[in-house]
């Protein structure tokens, strides 16, 4: 059996590894969220993504933080949360 997390206790999503340095962290504002399952919804839609390596979700202020391989694909993304049913705003 093997696990799906790295030596370090990092899940793995089988995908290379990226030099450091080269991760982007991406903020933006998404409307008509308003509990835990929107934030479920758009971090499972946002994750299936390829280059997409965490996604983080806060309800309260409407921001998703997207930290990908590279430079963020906003039409990509757009695409994705507005396929979850939300709208995205653009860029914080």
């Amino acid at each position: 059996m093997t696990s799906c997390c790295t030596p370090d206790g990092n899940r793995s999503n089988g995908t290379a590894a990226v030099p450091p340095g080269n991760e982007r962290r991406t903020v933006y504002t998404v409307s008509g969220m308003s509990c835990g399952g929107c934030a479920a919804t758009l971090t499972t839609a946002l994750g299936e993504l390829s280059g997409v390596r965490t996604v983080d979700v806060d309800v309260e202020t409407g921001q998703v933080t997207v930290v990908t391989d590279g430079p963020a694909d906003d039409r990509r993304i757009s695409d994705a949360v507005d396929h979850a049913g939300y709208e995205l705003n653009g860029r914080a």
